[in-house]
């Protein structure tokens, strides 16, 4: 059987996926190329989830450290805790970027809310100590 010169097909499949490696035999060879495209698409996959879970918790951190230098016995899960109490849904990301361009008003957000959240709590004991009471008088003080 005769030999025959595929012309311009073999070379136009090999440089087609040369994109991705730079080494010396690995950028010659079609097998490892393909190999080194599938390991490179799966490792890019991979740390695109783990971007974004580092990000987070440099948002965490940054949020919880500028907390704890203004406000004395407060922490981070308090104030994610009593955000959601009052329905004020900030998202850690935004939280972060409040704190880095001015820390006074990440601790005015967190007095504000602290004093709402303890209000409201006091309210609440009164209640419960006047329907535990026994006189059954279901008033807010």
């Amino acid at each position: 059987m005769t030999r025959t010169k595929r012309g311009y097909l073999a070379r136009r499949r090999r440089t087609k996926s040369g994109s991705f490696v730079s080494s010396f035999r690995g950028s010659r060879l079609t097998r490892t190329i393909t190999e080194q495209e599938i390991r490179s698409l799966f490792s890019a996959h991979r740390d695109r989830d783990k971007q974004k879970r580092n990000f987070r918790r440099l948002w965490i951190t940054r949020i919880n450290a500028a907390i704890r230098e203004r406000v004395v016995s407060y922490s981070y899960s308090k104030l994610i805790h009593d955000l959601y109490k009052r329905q004020l849904l900030f998202n850690r990301k935004i939280l972060a970027q409040i704190t880095i361009a001015s820390r006074d008003c990440l601790s005015i957000i967190s007095n504000e809310i602290r004093k709402e959240v303890e209000y409201t709590g006091i309210i609440v004991n009164r209640v419960a100590r006047r329907m535990n009471s026994g006189k059954g008088e279901w008033k807010l003080l």
